[in-house]
């Protein structure tokens, strides 16, 4: 244990601090770089130059996809699909004949000589054969009228066939074929009808279909889908690659599947993944500097830099074996954060953590999306957790859990996987995920408390039992203290619960504030009443009752320290009245020495000041607190201006400088102390009193030996107790 606090134990010289520290974060992210690169070196070992030089065997039953024969098998399949067409509008080609025919009839009948009217119907006419254009030409000067309708008529009829059925472009030159029109009209043409007929259709016919390249795609990616995958099973014992043999993507997969990474090592990518590191790491410190600088700490970088090395490992492991990777355990490290530092801080851990681990590790996008998915949920479920309650943190395992299932079943359908059978392995993953997560919070938690020092919300929950040996000698030996106290610790958790801060630290830092005054309990005006003695300042100098009563500040801390209390509780004690002025002593100083031989520096609390909202609202509740149990019989207004004007003294002394507390913060506190205040200051209906007779019979009295009896029992205890305490302040001037 002394080991584990020597390297943790903060560096007095700033320099040497950041030296280490940059040290240290190279040194995990070096760590998190090996443990990473580690894959590839297995790898390596067996396979040089693309061919095997060690025999391979499947250690368990492997199955892998063979891509390369999927693939053929897929564009054969695609390619066998027909393209999608869509029809035109066909008015276009009917539109088109017809003007044909027209104009070829207006030149037939004019009064132009022949040459001309041969070379304008040559111009109407788009026909690549020249030979049979000129031919066609010709049959429509030379032909009858009605022979040059029936043309027309005829080419008409073959069209209105072909758009029935529907026109390609690849088609249109097989049905423009004189064949083609023939079959359609039958042998009873003419050759020459049947040639102006074909060269007419040549001419205005157009596709009346076209591809639907969109719906022809789709329509060749469904038919992809249906395929099913090529699968190559390895057996346990089977030969998965020989010596001297070939590498290919079969054996790649079936190695990787193996524990072998099939990806070439080489400095740069080993590089690669340290930068990677490096970014992931630096962009952590930026948050917690910006956002949760109280983390800042080398226990809470050594607690999460520990669990991000073992996370990491954990992961290779996992993705390297036959374990589902939606068993990694990002959830159990959420959580694990959650609970020594913030949700928020988790989050960010987790999803550094995930970003580099996927992009490393090559894990597909589904299980991205599933573990951001759970850890977002977890953050939620750890945020609402009653601390006070163990079995809160199994129960938030199993919520997260549930989501992880919920988010496996999606992605399944996502992928068109999802089949009934494996229903009942994704339930027993879920759950085995969920119990997992819980057992090793709930068992992490208490050993890194003790290890590294650092309370958490479970530790401050035990520290917060009265029976602990502190309060309950305080509530003993100092009996108006420790009520005092706990009146403070419920205006602390009130205020603290209504401004956002952590009411549990509050109300335990409340708890502990004033022990130092176990030391000695009877200068302290709280107790003397209990006691029945007089007040001894009356007969003290100021300045001696002022070094009394400002001591019990230094007496806490030893006390505290001797106890093992942690840190963040030894605070509250350090902090509680800041630099504030002894006022009361103050006053009676000036009176007997004159105002010029008193400086208020020599009345003032050793500091240091509240530096965090729970320890400044300790502040102010302690006074208030004080101040209002001061007032006889106070109303709400007295009660009300009480409040104002001790906030406002902190305020204008500079009290609360160094808090982060808001002017919005302050006012909600003073709204919180009123309310609780006027709650505590109730009124009561009057006792009615007994007639004598009754009040005879009911009175309950005790023999003068009981009464001896009693007193001497709690003498007893007091003398007991204080025998203890002097026993271990002997015991521990002995070892020093």
């Amino acid at each position: 244990m002394k080991k584990i606090h020597f390297l943790i134990k903060e560096p007095q010289n700033a320099l040497s601090a950041n030296i280490l520290t940059a040290l240290g974060f190279l040194l995990v992210a070096l760590i998190i770089t090996i443990i990473l690169s580690s894959r590839y070196f297995y790898y390596q070992n067996i396979v040089e130059n693309g061919v095997s030089n060690k025999l391979v065997k499947a250690k368990k039953r492997i199955e892998v996809v063979d891509t390369q024969k999927t693939e053929v098998i897929k564009r054969d399949i695609a390619s066998k699909i027909r393209p999608v067409v869509m029809p035109v509008d066909e008015n276009y080609i009917r539109a088109n004949l017809n003007s044909l025919k027209e104009n070829v009839l207006k030149v037939k009948f004019s009064p132009k000589d022949s040459v001309t009217k041969e070379a304008e119907i040559s111009s109407l006419l788009d026909i690549p054969d020249s030979q049979k254009e000129k031919a066609i030409v010709k049959y429509f000067l030379n032909a009858t009228p009605h022979n040059v309708e029936n043309v027309f008529v005829n080419a008409n009829t073959v069209i209105e066939a072909y758009l029935k059925a529907g026109v390609t472009e690849s088609e249109i030159e097989y049905y423009a074929n004189e064949t083609s029109v023939l079959n359609i009209l039958g042998s009873a043409t003419g050759a020459m009808q049947t040639k102006a007929i074909s060269g007419v259709i040549e001419h205005v016919l157009l596709p009346s279909l076209i591809v639907d390249e969109y719906a022809t795609d789709i329509a060749r990616k469904n038919a992809k889908s249906l395929v099913k995958p090529i699968i190559v099973t390895f057996n346990k014992g089977d030969i998965i690659i020989k010596p001297g043999e070939p590498l290919n993507q079969v054996k790649k997969d079936a190695l990787k599947k193996s524990g072998y990474n099939p990806l070439e090592l080489n400095k740069a990518g080993v590089l690669g993944i340290f930068l990677l590191t490096c970014i992931c790491i630096g962009c952590f410190l930026i948050y917690i500097k910006n956002f949760e600088k109280q983390f800042l700490t080398y226990q809470y970088m050594s607690i999460i830099a520990s669990f991000a090395i073992i996370l990491v490992y954990l992961c290779m492991i996992i993705s390297s074996s036959n374990i589902s990777n939606y068993m990694m355990p990002f959830t159990a490290l959420t959580i694990i954060v959650a609970v020594f530092t913030t949700p928020v801080a988790a989050f960010v851990t987790t999803m550094l953590l995930l970003a580099l681990i996927s992009a490393v590790l090559f894990l597909d996008s589904q299980l991205f999306m599933c573990f951001t998915i759970v850890t977002v949920a977890a953050v939620y479920f750890v945020s609402n957790i009653c601390y006070s309650k163990r079995f809160d943190l199994i129960k938030c395992g199993f919520q997260a859990g549930a989501v992880l299932f919920v988010c496996v079943i999606v992605s399944a359908m996502l992928e068109n996987q999802l089949q009934l059978v494996e229903l009942g392995s994704y339930i027993l993953m879920a759950l085995l995920t969920s119990v997992l997560t819980g057992v090793i919070a709930l068992g992490v938690i208490p050993l890194i408390e003790k290890m590294f020092k650092i309370v958490t919300p479970y530790g401050l929950i035990e520290l917060a039992d009265h029976n602990q040996t502190l309060l309950s000698n305080l509530q003993y030996k100092a009996p108006g203290t420790y009520h005092h106290s706990l009146m403070v610790a419920n205006l602390c958790e009130a205020a603290a619960e209504a401004i956002g801060a952590n009411p549990i630290l509050a109300r335990v830092g409340a708890f502990y504030h004033d022990i130092g005054k176990l030391k000695r309990p009877l200068f302290f005006i709280e107790n003397q009443s209990y006691f029945g003695i007089e007040n001894p300042h009356t007969k003290l100098n100021p300045r001696l009752s002022k070094m009394v009563i400002t001591s019990h500040v230094k007496d806490g801390i030893e006390l505290a320290r001797e106890y093992g209390l942690p840190q963040v509780v030894i605070n509250f004690i350090q902090q509680h009245h800041g630099e504030a002025l002894a006022g009361h002593f103050y006053a009676q100083a000036v009176a007997l020495e004159g105002k010029e031989n008193v400086r208020e520096e020599q009345f003032r609390y050793p500091g240091p000041k509240p530096a965090i909202k729970e320890t400044a609202i300790l502040m102010l509740a302690d006074a208030v607190e004080s101040a209002v149990r001061s007032l006889k019989n106070p109303g709400q207004d007295e009660i009300e201006n009480m409040i104002n004007r001790i906030i406002t003294e902190r305020l204008n002394d500079g009290q609360l400088s160094d808090s982060p507390l808001t002017l919005k913060d302050i006012k909600i506190i003073a709204v919180t102390f009123n309310r609780i205040l006027r709650g505590m200051q109730h009124d009561r209906i009057k006792y009615q009193q007994l007639n004598d007779l009754d009040e005879v019979k009911n009175k309950i009295k005790l023999t003068q030996s009981a009464e001896e009896k009693l007193e001497k029992r709690i003498q007893k205890k007091q003398q007991q107790k204080s025998s203890d305490t002097t026993f271990s302040e002997e015991h521990n001037e002995e070892e020093n």
